[in-house]
């Protein structure tokens, strides 16, 4: 997110595209958890969208954030859009309708990554409480239109904006009014990639039901438990989905740079400008075909942007992206990272996890993930309710970091972090069941609570 342009000279082989992913291949002892998450910014009064600028602004907000951090900013066309951490590699950038997001640091604990956030929670309230900005921890904003929502000052985020409506339905939706939480992990080989490849891919639809909390849309229920995962249903399907291909024999690095080889690009960065080039493939740029740089061949940075531009449930870049959760409170925030740490660094889990999703076939698991954002847990793979998968995955990742080992200060392992996700399963309803629950009970029909009861 951070520095978009790093590298520039000319790529000259497909090869290089491929090393460039392949160099993330690292040993286990160097494995690191990456935590990213977005909230929702709000006026505490009133509770309307927060513009970038004014004296109450996101623009002062981060102003705020640096003089507190130290941190470097992040410029463009003289305005802040974020902030770098040079010593530790965390970032704060801000998502096109002003959505906050920590792209955390890497760290070898979920424990670490617990503290970081509390950190950042304490951090962020110094600085926004006296601006009179609150944060909302939910996947999609429960009361704004999108024409309310103010846009941020980021040249990739003006072509993006044009070339949405062109692809999908919701890509608006997306950029606008969405927050995620994801979790970055590492892999070991070209085979292991694959592997918790294909296992994150398949069960991203657990994490899906378990995050699962963005059922309104402009003040009223949408139908949906997740309609933030509903949205990329119909947001650009060119560059998101399950990745069908990655259960195909041959998988792997050269095949996942063949598959981006196609996806259409958004833009490419030269200095601090960003040139529309939406719609033509990277493989056309590559072959010197590109109508904006005729004969140019792309450089790394520009592969390394496009690789940033294609949104599948789970990302491969220098490691693998899990996409498919709501953003959500601050207290469960650290829950996302437990779950895919224990079933994805332990090798037990893994293969355990291998054996439930390794007999699904590419219909069954489309299947899974059309009907999850409507169905939540009562979505079915062949005989089974996503439910008891989830409870089965929750076991597994569980035991996985209890063999992890990784104790804190007071003698405890990382499964205490999924304490709220059991809690999710013994209840037998996703979080959005229970705001639903609430909407038509002591809420009265009104989702004003929620910026109250899920507020940062």
């Amino acid at each position: 997110m951070a520095r978009d342009q790093i590298d520039m000279t000319p790529l000259q082989s497909r090869d290089e595209l491929v090393a460039w992913l392949e160099a993330g291949v690292k040993p286990e002892s160097e494995f690191r958890i990456g935590t990213e998450h977005e909230k929702t910014p709000f006026t505490l009064e009133g509770h309307h969208p927060v513009p970038y600028g004014g004296a109450k602004g996101i623009g002062e907000l981060l102003e705020g954030m640096k003089l507190l951090l130290g941190w470097e900013p992040i410029m463009e066309r003289g305005n802040i859009i974020g902030l770098y951490d040079v010593t530790g590699g965390g970032a704060i950038s801000l998502e096109p309708g002003g959505q906050f997001e920590l792209s955390g640091a890497p760290v070898e604990t979920v424990h670490q990554t617990q503290s970081e956030l509390m950190a950042h929670l304490a951090q962020v309230r110094e600085i926004a409480t006296p601006l009179g900005i609150g944060f909302l921890g939910l996947g999609m904003t429960p009361s704004w239109s999108r024409a309310q929502i103010p846009v941020m000052p980021k040249g990739r985020y003006k072509i993006m904006t044009n070339y949405m409506p062109k692809v999908g339905k919701y890509g608006l939706d997306m950029m606008y009014r969405t927050c995620t939480v994801q979790t970055n992990l590492d892999f070991a080989s070209e085979a292991d990639m694959v592997k918790k490849l294909r296992v994150s891919l398949a069960l991203q639809p657990v994490a899906t039901a378990l995050f699962a909390n963005s059922p309104f849309t402009e003040g009223k229920p949408n139908g949906f438990l997740s309609f933030r995962s509903e949205i990329w249903r119909d947001t650009d399907n060119a560059r998101s989905g399950m990745l069908p291909f990655a259960f195909e024999d041959g998988m792997g690095f050269e095949r996942y740079v063949d598959y981006a080889l196609d996806v259409p690009m958004y833009f490419v960065k030269r200095g601090d400008e960003y040139i529309d080039v939406s719609g033509s493939s990277f493989r056309d740029f590559f072959a010197g075909k590109n109508p904006a740089f005729p004969g140019q061949r792309p450089t790394l940075s520009d592969w390394a942007n496009h690789l940033s531009t294609i949104f599948p449930e789970v990302r491969l870049k220098r490691y693998l992206e899990m996409r498919g959760a709501d953003g959500v409170p601050w207290g469960r925030l650290p829950a996302l990272p437990a779950f895919w740490v224990g079933l994805l660094y332990d090798n037990d889990s893994l293969d355990a996890a291998w054996d439930i999703v390794r007999h699904w076939t590419a219909p069954e698991r489309q299947a899974l993930r059309d009907d999850v954002p409507r169905f939540g847990f009562k979505a079915r793979i062949k005989d089974r309710y996503l439910f008891e998968i989830a409870k089965e995955c929750l076991i597994l990742s569980h035991a996985g970091l209890r063999r992890r080992g990784r104790i804190d200060h007071l003698g405890r392992d990382e499964s205490r972090y999924l304490e709220p996700l059991e809690r999710i399963i013994e209840a037998g309803r996703s979080p959005a069941e229970e705001m639903l629950e609430k909407f038509n009970g002591p809420w009265n029909g009104s989702v004003e609570p929620a910026y109250r009861e899920y507020a940062f």
